[in-house]
């Protein structure tokens, strides 16, 4: 058989390629072997690569998860794959459903492909460009053929559909990457298929661009494989008028209508730069049309997945971490006529969860920026409860709303990008913020208003995805629905902390006080003890060595009765060594004063209230530290930022 074969190949042309592409079933060519059969494999594969001609063979294993080894995991189809892995040095592509295993001179050529099992840059598409020979070797031609799926993908074929799989792939210890896809065939009724290969193989027999051989009632077929390509991919159908998205059945008229006469025509590409569809902006005001349209959806065409100018912002993402997310075509194009090229727009319909998680790949931080009217805000509320749901660690979603009566495209076009930028970052809000001074607006002193404001914003929050920022957002709206209920003093609001009811009863007595910071009273009254009783502050150390005062002036003056105090010598006023002028202002504003004169002998009643002064002031460090975080969190949304937020908030309940 070996030499048949050779002298079949000789006379077929097939020694004349560079790259042959064997599709096997070798259980009928063992059959002729029984006794070695290893040694005939060996032979036959000699054919070629003795000649210096590339073998390329199917190795699918179709490993749809957990892990896919190129050196060592099985192939799934023909036992010539797996002959070649232990017997003969080779190469294999890293698709974990369908690779393919490459020996001889250029069997790198299987190596580092693009992510599609199908399609630009799949083995495929490298072997029509390389003009392989295909060898059909006792194997039935049938429909099944993966020659197949690579026509029907690099045609949209609309039965089929991409699906990504979670395999992580390896060579050897070494990890390559994990998500690639396969071009997967719907349920569907085989009539509806845009060709067979029943009609290619008649074709291409009929003009004697192939050659077949019998050999025990089997098949062995020889045929240039972009004759085949070429062949098949005309028979891919011209899509129908209503499919398209160019025409309209009109049923008034009863004929084909152009959907998009007298409108401005906006390419709609997908993110590789590839057309999928296009929009439409009328030309002439006219109640009974929309102002804008677009092609109607179809199997790569789905405007919730998709976004005008994304294929040409997503390349400044290395550059710059903001996204603006507009309304229309006209505002994209306003802004980067003004240089503002990091834009994108929604195609007409509500902002969804999928566009954003597209643009989650590319940017830190989503500012959606409607019109500055009714209509604008309303969109924009309705983007910010769909958004939300994607809201993750580590990105931003905000809104910017624009004055009155402009929209992105003429308030970039009267300011300019520098000014265009700088108010977005003053005046942009994050979604969370957002949504909760929307809610806020309309609730009243009514108990039923508050109830239904509170569910309303937990059920908002229910429907976050990540459980961190999940947790965060309800965390933050409780927070804020609590300074809205009654008996919360809200013009006093910021870093208040309770006073002691010692400071309150002497507060009246210094006027002078009323202009201070209740803080600044506390850190007084903490020096005013401590240069009265230094002894007693000697004692007990342990209370005032991690104390941190505010007043840049105050913390001077604490740091020099430190120093001083150290000395055993000194115990009073006129002995400890600190600008007189301090020590007025001490003298003046420390309420605490008329009380230690009282207690001056009582060391436990003024350590009790110096403990008590110590409590508020590390409230108001806390506090201030919270307000830090609180606003960091706000921009950032940090993991980290969170858990010490949490933290510090636990000793605040605390103390």
């Amino acid at each position: 058989m070996i030499k048949s074969l050779n002298n079949f190949f000789k006379k077929s042309g097939l020694y004349k390629s560079k790259y042959v592409y064997i599709y096997s079933d070798f259980r009928i060519f063992i059959s002729f072997y029984k006794s070695n059969p290893e040694l005939y494999i060996k032979k036959f594969l000699r054919l070629f690569t003795d000649r210096g001609i590339t073998c390329i063979v199917p190795s699918f294993s179709y490993t749809v998860s957990g892990s896919f080894d190129v050196h060592k995991t099985k192939s799934g189809v023909g036992l010539l794959g797996n002959f070649i892995m232990k017997k003969i040095k080779f190469e294999r592509s890293e698709h974990p459903l369908f690779s393919f295993i490459a020996i001889g001179k250029n069997r790198k050529i299987v190596r580092n492909i693009g992510i599609s099992a199908f399609g630009k840059d799949s083995v495929h598409d490298r072997l029509y460009k390389k003009k392989t020979s295909f060898l059909n070797f006792f194997r039935p031609l049938r429909q099944g053929n993966t020659l197949v799926h690579h026509i029907e993908q690099i045609n949209n074929a609309k039965y089929r559909y991409d699906k990504r799989f979670p395999t992580r792939v390896y060579r050897g210890n070494k990890y390559i990457k994990t998500g690639y896809k396969a071009y997967l065939r719907k349920n569907v009724n085989k009539k509806e298929y845009f060709f067979t290969f029943a009609k290619v193989l008649k074709k291409i027999e009929k003009k004697k661009m192939m050659r077949i051989k019998k050999l025990n009632q089997s098949n062995v077929i020889i045929y240039k494989y972009d004759d085949f390509y070429e062949e098949l991919n005309k028979e891919f159908d011209e899509k129908k008028l209503n499919d398209c998205g160019l025409f309209y059945f009109d049923e008034r008229k009863k004929k084909y209508v152009e959907r998009f006469r007298n409108r401005i025509i906006f390419p709609i590409n997908n993110i590789s730069g590839n057309p999928i569809g296009i929009g439409g902006r009328i030309l002439e005001q006219n109640k009974n049309l929309a102002k804008y349209i677009n092609s109607p959806e179809t199997e790569f065409f789905k405007k919730g997945s998709n976004l005008f100018n994304l294929d040409n912002a997503r390349k400044l993402s290395n550059k710059v971490d903001d996204i603006y997310l507009v309304e229309g075509y006209m505002d994209v194009i306003g802004l980067h006529k003004n240089g503002i090229e990091n834009a994108v727009a929604n195609l007409g319909t509500s902002l969804t969860n999928r566009q954003i998680l597209v643009l989650n790949q590319f940017f830190e931080n989503i500012i959606i920026c409607f019109d500055g009217d009714e209509s604008g805000y309303k969109a924009a509320l309705r983007a910010a409860e769909n958004s939300i749901v994607e809201l993750k660690p580590e990105k931003k979603i905000s809104f910017l709303f624009l004055p009155d009566n402009h929209d992105p495209d003429s308030f970039a076009n009267k300011h300019g990008k520098e000014y265009f930028e700088e108010f977005s970052k003053k005046n942009s809000i994050s979604i969370h913020k957002f949504i909760f001074e929307h809610y806020s607006k309309q609730i009243d002193e009514n108990p039923s208003s508050r109830a239904i404001f509170e569910k309303k914003l937990r059920s908002i929050s229910s429907t976050i995805k990540d459980e961190f920022i999940k947790k965060y957002v309800l965390e933050y709206f409780l927070d804020k629905i609590s300074e809205l209920t009654p008996n919360i003093n809200k013009k006093n609001k910021g870093f208040i902390t309770k006073q002691t009811k010692s400071l309150k009863k002497t507060q009246n007595y210094y006027n002078e006080t009323k202009s201070l910071k209740p803080i600044e009273i506390k850190e007084f009254s903490f020096l005013y003890i401590l240069l009265k009783k230094p002894d007693l502050i000697r004692e007990n150390y342990y209370l005032i060595e991690n104390v941190k005062l505010f007043s840049n002036e105050n913390k001077l003056i604490f740091e020099q009765i430190l120093k001083e105090t150290n000395n055993l010598e000194k115990t009073d006023f006129e002995s400890i060594n600190i600008d007189q002028n301090l020590i007025e202002r001490i003298l003046k504003y420390a309420s605490i004063k008329h009380i230690l004169e009282k207690n001056y002998n009582d060391d436990q009643k003024i350590l009790e209230i110096l403990t008590e002064i110590l409590r508020d002031i590390k409230n108001y460090e806390l506090e201030f530290r919270i307000a830090e975080l609180e606003s960091k969190f706000s921009k950032d949304l940090s993991e980290a930022t969170f858990n010490e937020l949490k933290e510090l908030k636990k000793q605040q309940k605390i103390n």
